[in-house]
């Protein structure tokens, strides 16, 4: 599967990236999608957010991580910011930066990269909504490859409690299908940083391999994990992934029919995708695009089919999540150099259940 668009202190963004398509390509014919208008839209919650990348929520408050900042925004029920933190230690060129996180038991995780390296800490929590402060960093992981793209970097708890991390080849196509290396990977550790003892490679922290540049987790009610993928110059995927799979790259991108890798479950040109962050709610699966500048809705009954939202409408979209009040949580990824901000960029959005 080819993947596309392109102390320990913190890091991290993406877009897309070129490059020549592998071998294995296939022109599967892709299932028919239309653009959505709903009734009730977004509503702006918050303006002014420089390169944003990931959404957490502690307690009713959201968190937003800003890439190349590396500031922990905090929102107010009146749309103001808060910086509650600038993780320090955080360099990062490109695409790298402060990167994903994710909020469980009194700590706020953080992916970001630190030079030649990808890292993994965690923080304690103390106080909330914009009073929220973040303690002395505690490091779970370093020594994830690192880059000026193909970084990964999103960070998700599953329903087993674990925590799940992807990772990108870093530019570095060969590592996907190393074992050895922990690029081009999707990793579970325990919340403080172990390999858990019923992962699929004895003794590491790898789950899943053959990755170009994951972006997206997420667990449908089922325990059933996606993950969205960037392939290079033909497919983006959307993938069921399941423990010690192999998911091809750099072998192939899309649909391979080859019995060696998994297939996706469904795959977009990539000029209508770049799907970042992902989020399940009520049976569907909601994607971000950067590049296809859409939020993207898939039946999970009907994985291989999507409908398509709010097209070129906010420009890129960088992750969405299901906010504590039951609606659609999104951020805009428009001042990364690689968009077109407009007044207010970036944005926090509000969304229904579509």
């Amino acid at each position: 599967m080819l993947k596309h668009a392109c102390a320990v202190i913190l890091a991290f963004n993406i877009a897309g990236c070129g490059g020549s398509s592998g071998a294995g390509s296939t022109t599967t014919p892709l299932p028919p999608t239309r653009p959505t208008a709903p009734s009730g839209g977004p509503t702006v919650l918050a303006t002014g957010l420089q390169i944003p990348w990931s959404i957490a929520f502690n307690g009713s408050t959201p968190l937003i991580s800003e890439r190349g900042t590396a500031r922990i925004q905090a929102v107010d029920a009146n749309g103001a910011l808060t910086a509650i933190a600038t993780l320090s230690g955080v360099s990062g060129t490109g695409e790298g930066g402060l990167l994903g996180i994710a909020v469980r038991d009194g700590y706020l995780y953080a992916y970001f990269t630190a030079g030649a390296e990808n890292r993994i800490a965690r923080y304690p929590l103390t106080g909330s909504g914009a009073a929220t402060r973040l303690g002395t960093a505690q490091p779970l992981l370093s020594g994830i490859p690192a880059g000026s793209n193909h970084n990964g970097g999103r960070l998700a708890f599953g329903p087993d409690g674990m925590l799940y991390a992807s990772t990108g080849d870093a530019g570095a196509t060969s590592r996907a299908q190393d074992l050895n290396s922990l690029g081009g990977k999707i990793l579970r550790l325990t919340p403080d940083g172990r390999v858990p003892a019923d992962n699929p490679f004895v003794g590491s922290y790898v789950y899943s391999y053959g990755h170009r540049n994951v972006q997206g987790l997420a667990w449908a009610s089922d325990g059933a994990m996606y993950a969205s993928e960037f392939g290079q110059n033909t497919w983006d995927e959307l993938n069921l992934i399941k423990a010690g799979g192999n998911y091809g790259w750099p072998t192939v991108e899309g649909k391979a029919g080859n019995s060696r890798y998994t297939d996706p479950l469904q795959q977009w040109p990539t000029a209508e995708a770049s799907p970042s962050g992902i989020a399940i709610s009520g049976g569907n699966l909601y994607i971000a695009n950067l590049r296809g500048e859409r939020l993207r809705k898939v039946p999970l009954s009907a994985p291989g089919t999507s409908s398509e939202f709010y097209v070129q409408q906010y420009g890129r979209l960088r992750d969405v999540t299901v906010a504590p009040d039951g609606r659609l949580y999104i951020i805009t990824n428009n001042t990364d150099g690689r968009g077109t901000p407009k007044a207010g960029d970036d944005r926090l959005l509000s969304a229904p259940i579509l």
